[in-house]
């Protein structure tokens, strides 16, 4: 496969032996795998609009390796927008037989994307299945491209073992198991300070006792690990425990929540505490309620009412179904 520029060189001295003019020279570097491509989109957009009509590129494999692009060249051959496609490495003429056997190319341009996705997913899966971790290994290791294979970075793998031991005694914060990296020189890539997020992820990352991650499960790998089951089950643990602390709901439930509704929407009405602090130091607490506003298609035109006032509202209609005292004594007589 030949570079951007040995291409163009050649291209252009293709063009000046066969006597073609050159409207504009075009560069997509991005992949011609998957459609979407901007500058190609926009060369062929151009052709539809009439500004030129011919591409002259290395290989038509350059042009499209998906059908949806390689289809779109062909339909503009065949609607005449697109007189001819001419390459140095390939003889092509537009013609029935020509734009049949440029299908044949895009289509092998596609198999051949295809299957090299498909074999280097299986040569992953292998690799796998053999113990070996197929990607860039985490801070505490090192992959060695001579043997292939992910190594311990002796100075970095002590600092990380001490980090487990670290939160795990002390009542220790994930914020000072960042100072802690930190203060043994582990920084991010970038010369940052790892921010307790990232310590997160280290902590809770089974790579360290010899398990890895890939495709959703837990491999064994051949490395060595540098901390202990035992310490990274401890680890977890205090994650759990301290990664979520208990907090207080912003609104306690109120008691005529779930029990009324209005009239007027239908929707259920919600309670909301409020404070209200004045200038001269005084502070007072309500409650008021209101429509949940639940339902976006109705719109809801009722407002606020403080506790105090629908208790009110409540007790006055009580009292019209109400039970008369010497009623109740009776009833309670009853029942004893």
């Amino acid at each position: 496969m030949r570079s951007i520029e040995p291409q163009i060189t050649e291209l252009r001295a293709f063009a000046k032996n066969e006597g073609l003019e050159i409207l504009e020279e075009l560069i997509e570097k991005q992949l011609a795998k998957i459609p979407g491509r901007p500058i190609f989109n926009s060369m062929l957009d151009r052709i539809e609009n009439g500004e030129a009509n011919g591409i002259l590129a290395w290989h038509p494999d350059r042009l499209a390796r998906n059908s949806v692009d390689g289809g779109r060249i062909i339909y503009l051959l065949d609607i005449g927008k697109l007189a001819g496609l001419k390459f140095p490495t390939l003889w092509f003429e537009n013609t029935t037989q020509g734009k049949f056997m440029l299908n044949i190319i895009f289509g092998q341009s596609k198999y051949y994307v295809d299957s090299l996705s498909e074999n280097t997913k299986r040569g992953l899966r292998q690799k796998v299945r053999n113990g070996d971790y197929p990607t860039l290994a985490p801070i505490g290791y090192i992959n060695d491209s001579r043997t292939k294979t992910v190594v311990v970075d002796k100075k970095k793998a002590k600092v990380i073992k001490q980090a487990f031991e670290f939160y795990v005694k002390g009542g220790n914060r994930l914020e000072d198991v960042s100072n802690f990296l930190a203060k043994h020189n582990l920084f991010s890539k970038t010369g940052k300070k790892i921010h307790k997020s990232r310590a997160t992820s280290i902590l809770s990352n089974p790579f360290y006792t010899g398990l890895f991650r890939y495709g959703g499960e837990l491999h064994e790998g051949k490395y060595e690990p540098i901390i202990s089951k035992k310490l990274f089950d401890q680890v977890q643990e205090m994650l759990k425990l301290r990664g979520k602390p208990d907090r207080k709901p912003v609104n306690d439930h109120q008691p005529f929540c779930g029990l009324i509704s209005y009239a007027s929407c239908g929707m259920m009405i919600t309670g909301e505490y409020k404070v209200k602090k004045q200038k001269n130091g005084n502070t007072h607490e309500y409650i008021y309620y209101h429509c949940t506003k639940k339902n976006k298609s109705v719109k809801c035109a009722e407002p606020c009412i403080r506790q105090e006032k629908l208790n009110r509202q409540l007790s006055s209609l009580i009292q019209k179904v109400s039970l008369p005292k010497d009623w109740a004594v009776e009833l309670n007589h009853l029942a004893l």
